[in-house]
Formats: structure tokens, sequence, C-alpha cells
């Protein structure tokens, strides 16, 4: 679905908070999303631009359901299987959006937070081509230091690699598909494009601007890397803590592309959506790796663990060593993750009670615990800020084997 179609969807469904009145998109806006929950935000006048900002739109599983046209249920599993089929996107000829200034002082940018760098995109997919490796997808932070300057966070994975690969030229893309915006925050193999994750998952169209090609999104902006570097942050991160400040790649806004009437999406840092779009692609990641070893039900990031350090999974116990396997797993899905947990098929996982429960009485610290020294997230503070070596640990809550299953089952009637 469009990002235009599904907001309309949600307003059809009297699921948007309207914000008639005229708003700072410093720090104000953060107030009044803050305030809202998980529940979306449409900003209709925001001070000095003429751009309507939205926030909030993929801060639940029910709101990325809508999107997608599946029932809530079933979101995981669909985000497994388009990684394992992915399609190529059809290449859209009619063009329907008009050229602007390349002027970032035009588009309704927030800084969020008085601590932050500077004004801050939060929702930019950057889509990149290489000969050899096809398009790439993915979100990078952009501080905005220039009316056509931005600093852009690059952790050495795909997009860094492609630009050392001589790759300059890329669309930077907000009001994303929704498909879009869920696949661009997958890890996948660099020879897999995230577009085509997209694609099977909600069909998408590609369009070429000026020989670079992007999602039909809101707004479109043609960049190049300039071989700079600035300072980028402070950042609050979806830890909800400081994000220390690096010299990072600066970018120059060539053109700007906008479709009538655009929607700006501003992504909260550290709010609902962050966690769940951030969050969301990785359970599959984890899901996909604990299959292999064991039988799996379902994968959960808790929002307690920020939706990115802490892991849930449950299983289907069929062997002693399942629960320490899913563990190692699990590690492998998603290699930021600091602490996983595995429990058994009659735990619910989103339910924090019932995890510590588990872990309260089917828990012996001496045998059911893994932990390893390695790098870890450059999120968590309490890592080595250099290297970002940390410890990670594995806990397995899973009913032993070799005691009667019943003195470990909850009693109810």
């Amino acid at each position: 679905m469009l990002f235009r179609d599904f907001v309309e969807e949600l307003d059809k469904r009297e699921m948007i908070v309207k914000i008639d009145r005229e708003v700072n998109s410093d720090l104000e806006v953060t107030q009044i999303i803050r305030s809202q929950g998980e529940r979306p935000v449409l900003f209709t006048n925001i001070k000095g631009s003429d751009i309507k900002l939205i926030s909030n739109v993929c801060s639940s599983r029910k709101l990325l359901s809508i999107g997608l046209g599946i029932e809530e249920k079933d979101l995981l599993r669909a985000i497994i299987k388009s990684i394992e089929n992915p399609s190529t996107p059809e290449i859209k000829n009619d063009f329907e959006y008009n050229e602007i200034d390349p002027n970032l002082n035009l588009l309704p940018i927030p800084k969020f937070y008085s601590s932050d760098g500077g004004k801050y995109i939060t929702a930019g997919v950057a889509v990149i081509e290489d000969k050899e490796y096809g398009l790439n997808a993915s979100y990078h932070r952009a501080m905005v230091i220039g009316k056509d300057r931005i600093v852009l966070r690059v952790l050495p994975r795909d997009f860094h690699k492609y630009i050392e690969r001589g790759n300059k030229r890329f669309a930077f893309c907000i009001g994303n598909p929704i498909s879009v915006i869920i696949a661009a925050a997958i890890s996948v193999e660099i020879e897999k494009s995230e577009l085509d994750i997209a694609n099977t998952l909600y069909p998408i169209n590609l369009i070429d601007f000026d020989g670079v090609l992007a999602p039909e999104a809101e707004i479109v902006m043609i960049c190049e890397i300039t071989g700079e570097e600035e300072k980028e942050g402070p950042f609050v991160d979806i830890t909800q803590t400081l994000d220390i400040v690096r010299k990072q790649p600066v970018a120059r806004i060539e053109r700007i592309y906008i479709k009538k009437d655009p929607l700006f999406h501003a992504i909260l840092p550290a709010g609902y959506e962050h966690r769940l779009i951030m969050g969301m692609p990785r359970e599959a990641t984890i899901y996909r790796e604990v299959a292999k070893v064991c039988d799996v039900i379902d994968v959960s990031l808790s929002i307690g663990g920020c939706s990115w350090l802490h892991g849930i999974v449950k299983i289907r116990k069929r062997k002693e060593d399942d629960g320490k396997k899913a563990i190692e797993a699990a590690f492998r899905g998603h290699r930021s993750m600091k602490h996983v947990f595995v429990v058994d098929d009659d735990i619910d996982i989103y339910d924090p009670h019932q995890v510590e429960w588990a872990m309260a009485t089917r828990f012996q610290g001496s045998k059911d615990m893994i932990m390893k020294r390695e790098k870890g997230s450059s999120l968590d503070p309490s890592a080595n800020p250099i290297t970002r070596e940390t410890t990670k640990i594995g806990f397995d809550l899973t009913i032993p084997f070799d005691r009667d299953k019943k003195f470990f089952e909850r009693v109810e009637k």
C-alpha cells in the first residue's frame, strides 16, 4: 500500500489524531506525538512549511497489518516468506512528481530533543545501486547541516560497502510504501535486495529519477556522497539514551521531487514507531535461524528491552538441548541482541509476568545459562564504546527433560 493510501485508510477508520493549529517542528511536535502513545498524529500546519507532517503511522502491529492487508497474527510469517521468496518490482514510467528547489528548509524537518545535534530526517530510506549487487535499501538517520547538505549515520554494512565500491548517488526517500518501510529495516545477504523483499510483502513500483531508481514515496531526494565527513549527533536512539557524536559521511542534495500535497513522515526517536520498525524485522531473522535447529513457535523483541537488546523465543521442546541450541541460533539471527530468553510453548511471550514466572520456576543459573563476550550493539551504552564488546547471556527457561513435567506446569483449576 502506498504511504498516502495507507494514511487515507487510517483516516477512514478514524485512527488518526489531527492537529490543525500551528505547531513548531522543533521540540513541540515531539511533545504532541509522545502524548498520543501509539496513535498516528497528522500535523496540518507546521510553522515555516507548507508540507504536512505525520508520525506514528507504523507504531503498532495492528497498523502494519492494515498497511499490508493481512491479519496481525500473520505478520511475522509474511515477512519471513518475503525474505525467502523475493520478487523484482516493476518500473513505472508515468511521472507524478513536481520538482522543487533542493532546499531542505522547505521541508518540516523536526528537531526532536533539545540534546539533538540538529534537525533530523528519521524516516529516510536510502536506495543505492551497484552493478554487481543490484539495489540496496536501508535506513540512515540524517542530520541537516545546510540547506542542501546532510550528514548520515552509516554503519559498516551494505550501504557503506556500496559507497566504498564507488557508488555515490542515491535516492533518499520519505513517506515510503508500507512494505518498503518494513523491508528496509531487514538485514539480509548483500546480493538480496530489500526492495525485492518489499515487493513480495506487498507489490511496489520503482521510478527512475534522473538515472536513480526509487520506490514511489511521498518525497524523493536525489543525493550524492561528497567524500567529506562532519560530526553527526548527539542523537536520542532507540534505547532512549544519547548516541555518541561521530564523524560521518556528508551528502549533497541535488534534487527534490514531491508528490502533490505530500506527507512528510517523521519517526519519533525512541518512540513506538521507531522500536517497531527497527525491531520487528529482526524477529523474523531470529525466527529463521532458530527454525534451523529446533521447532520455533514465536519470537518477540520486548518493549522493556528497547525492542532491540532483549529477545524472547518460544519453542516446542523436543530434545534436552533445544533450549541452548535456540539461544545460539537467536544470537546469530540478531547479532546486536544482548540477552535472549527461551521459553516453552505454554508461555505467552508478550506477557512479561509469564516470562519472569518461567525464569523463577524453571531456570537454574548453574546449568541453564550461556554467557559469552563478543561484539554487540553500538546502541548499548554499557558496552565498550570503542570495540562494542559486551557480555551476551542466553537464559534457557524451558522445563528440564529429567524432571516430572507436572511439577512445572501452572495449576489453573
